[in-house]
């Protein structure tokens, strides 16, 4: 979830949410000024995207970690303070604003830890800032593999069963974003390799397809979904009938390949890419060759996924889209219904609660978590980044809103869900509609 997949932005001048603070009740802090002793403070970073489009989802996300700490607003005698930057520059997510605000995060010696970022792209650029700072990174939504383990693409996910390592793929080694040589980044969301699988195996096990065609985009992220969910797809007993890696920036009429796909049997069609590079375009292009609707759908990952440019590209031939998303879906876990309720009770604009609310507000506790265990541990005094760091690495069974949530050793959440969404309307403002989750979370599909 929200990999990047966009070059940086030019750079603009810093911007900045303003802090939000919430403090002990007036009389206490009363209390603590008249017998002359400050009030301890423990300050949150976050960075987000908080403006534009990109603020669409940032900005719920940040709603929910606020939301957090006014419920928890002291720590083991700690005044806890939210610092909330914004690294989105014009409504794009921005690497160098995101550095910037980390930079300037890691330099406050209050600061115990930070959630955030939300895209993978900059995530590259802070990871490192934070790393030598010894400083704690929880995301809600990066889901780019090469920002934790290699290889990009193990090779059971493959159809030469050759693995795709990051550099092959474009990206850093996760070593050479942790100059420390430990790590401190830990993330909510799953990874992206995991959703070609978890796509492969609804349309199998659930749709009853047993041959599919397969485009991808001709980028890293496209081409790994698209080979991740031909591997399972052939493993779990179904047929690849044809395979395109087409050039967005050439012509995009597929229909050529989609009629001799069909003719050896296709029954519908998985996509590995994004809406830009005309995705859901070839949706459109489905209706004058195979069946129209559920009878022949598109399968896709979360480049595609509740995009309402992608119902629009597709246009009337807009149900039947299936797409992943590499994380819960709340509204379907009954332990997130009471802090969901509790917040749409505070929150009447349905704007302020978004796909990423619960998993920000379970960022925020287990921060916390990690927090108040490291205080104890150095006698209620405040805590070094590097105990806290322990102490989220050390994380196996936090009970979140969203489930039970713990990290391996390389700081992936061992909460592995996969949610499936469907397109069920030609509308672009209507939401897509959840249809199930694979959970990989006892054992990984490759």
């Amino acid at each position: 979830m929200r990999a990047a997949r966009r070059q940086s932005p030019t750079l603009v001048p810093f911007i900045s949410r303003k802090v939000a603070i919430w403090v002990l009740s007036a009389v206490v802090l009363l209390a603590a000024c008249s017998s002359g002793t400050p009030p301890k403070v423990i300050k949150i970073g976050v960075d987000l995207p908080l403006n534009g489009g990109a603020g669409r989802a940032g900005t719920p996300a940040l709603n929910g970690v606020e939301f957090f700490f006014e419920r928890h607003p002291t720590l083991d005698g700690f005044t806890v303070q939210v610092v909330s930057l914004d690294d989105a520059a014009d409504g794009v997510d921005d690497p160098a604003q995101g550095e910037h605000n980390v930079t300037a995060l890691a330099g406050d010696s209050l600061v115990a830890g930070v959630i955030g970022p939300f895209d993978s792209s900059v995530a590259r650029k802070v990871i490192p800032v934070a790393n030598s700072a010894h400083l704690a990174l929880i995301s809600p939504a990066v889901s780019s593999r090469c920002l934790t383990k290699e290889p990009y693409l193990p090779a059971a996910l493959t159809p030469d069963r050759v693995a795709v390592s990051c550099k092959a793929a474009g990206f850093p080694d996760p070593a050479q974003l942790r100059p420390s040589g430990t790590n401190n980044f830990f993330r909510l969301a799953t990874t992206d390799e995991l959703q070609g699988p978890a796509a492969a195996d609804y349309a199998y096990k659930t749709l009853q397809l047993r041959r599919m065609a397969v485009l991808s985009d001709h980028e890293a992220y496209g081409q790994a979904l698209a080979a991740a969910f031909m591997a399972r797809f052939e493993k779990v007993g179904g047929s690849v009938v044809g395979h395109l890696d087409f050039d967005p920036a050439g012509s995009i009429n597929l229909t050529a390949f989609m009629r001799s796909a069909k003719a050896d049997g296709a029954q519908a069609m998985y996509f590995g890419g994004v809406t830009a590079n005309h995705g859901c375009v070839i949706r459109a292009q489905m209706a004058s060759v195979f069946s129209a609707g559920e009878a022949a759908p598109l399968l896709g990952g979360d480049g595609i996924a509740q995009d309402p440019d992608c119902v629009r590209h597709a246009g009337p031939n807009a149900v039947g889209i299936y797409a992943t998303v590499p994380a819960a879906a709340p509204e379907t876990i009954s332990t997130a219904q009471p802090v969901i309720a509790a917040f749409k009770a505070k929150h009447h604009n349905a704007a302020d609660y978004g796909a990423y609310t619960i998993a920000a507000y379970d960022a925020a506790g287990v921060l916390y978590a990690a927090i108040d265990l490291a205080i104890k541990a150095a006698g209620g005094k405040a805590p070094s980044r590097d105990a806290v760091v322990a102490q989220l690495a050390a994380t196996t069974a936090f009970s979140g809103a969203g489930g039970t949530i713990g990290f391996d050793s390389a700081g992936d959440t061992t909460l592995r869900l996969v949610s499936v969404f469907e397109s069920r309307s030609a509308d672009p403002s209507a939401p897509w509609s959840f249809v199930t989750t694979v959970d990989y979370s006892a054992a990984l599909p490759y």
